[in-house]
């Protein structure tokens, strides 16, 4: 067996404290203002954001399972947590999104009047505070399922608090009262756009799915232009994290002779650059082997 481990996430530990302390000061001070302007749309976005200080929470802890080491209890650690998180921040965002929608209709139905001033200063607040906690994931959304889903959580309440905003305007302009519902559901399905894909390659990820920009057929074929390498069989790819990918197989080889430490070196260092597979386990084995081979029928 070869074990590569390169595993080095940058530290997002900061970002975490500084956008959940900048969250619950948000809460605190939407929730004073909502209940001062008697809006029900403040108090509810305060409650939206109270459940995103637990996304956020939630996410934070899954970094930071993820760099416990592992033991004889959890040999592969506590990693497979940031993808949970990452599925669980998703559930979050369509559960909210879909309350957002439900409150939309019923107020559709009974408008009612809005402290407008008030509620376009405090969700200006709202759109600088979660706008900059988006941008404390920014760099590690595109390599970590887990930090994109704690960018897209504050990139959707930035884009929420900038409806309100909007909506809040345009009420002043034109006295239209089914603006701001109306608004609230072009937002929310623009969320649930934008979460459907961290929904769904969490899930696939959860039941070991091979990773979305991962070919196997690609790297099956890859491994048997290895030289000496005549058939590859038991090959398996997943992700351990939402950052970092493992791969077992079986190397078949017509030679007996051949030299499997240069082999396992250029197998190791070849899906290392192409694949982005940092944890390898290979088995090369003869063909007499492979013929009575256990899992020769596997994948």
């Amino acid at each position: 067996m070869v074990h590569e481990h390169d595993h080095a996430p940058r530290n997002f530990g900061r970002a975490f404290a500084i956008g959940v302390t900048l969250n619950v000061a948000f809460v605190v001070i939407e929730a004073f203002y909502g209940w001062q302007a008697g809006s029900l749309a403040l108090l509810a976005d305060a409650a939206h954001n109270l459940s995103d200080v637990g996304g956020l929470l939630l996410a934070w802890a899954a970094f930071g399972a993820a760099q416990l080491h592992p033991n004889m209890r959890h040999s592969y650690g506590w990693r497979k947590g940031s993808i949970l998180a990452s599925f669980a921040n998703a559930v979050i965002l369509l559960v909210a999104m879909g309350s957002l929608g439900w409150e939309a209709f019923e107020r559709l139905q009974t408008p009612s009047p809005v402290a407008a001033g008030t509620v376009m200063v405090v969700a200006g607040i709202g759109v600088v505070i979660n706008a900059a906690t988006a941008w404390l994931f920014l760099a590690g959304s595109k390599g970590d399922l887990n930090i994109r889903g704690a960018f897209l959580h504050m990139a959707a309440d930035a884009l929420v608090s900038l409806g309100v905003v909007i909506a809040g305007a345009v009420y002043l302009w034109q006295g239209w009262g089914w603006i701001d519902p109306v608004m609230s559901l072009v937002i929310a399905l623009v969320v649930v756009v934008g979460t459907w894909s961290l929904f769904r390659r969490s899930l696939h990820l959860l039941f070991d799915g091979v990773p979305e920009e991962i070919d196997l057929a690609e790297v099956q074929t890859a491994l048997l232009e290895l030289p000496g390498v005549v058939s590859v069989h038991d090959l398996h790819v997943w992700a351990m994290s939402t950052s970092d990918n493992a791969i077992t197989a079986h190397l078949v080889t017509a030679d007996d002779d051949i030299d499997r430490d240069r082999l396992l070196t250029l197998a190791t260092e070849m899906l290392h650059e192409r694949f982005e597979i940092r944890h390898t386990v290979l088995q090369p084995e003869t063909e007499a082997y492979a013929a009575n081979c256990p899992t020769a029928c596997g994948c």
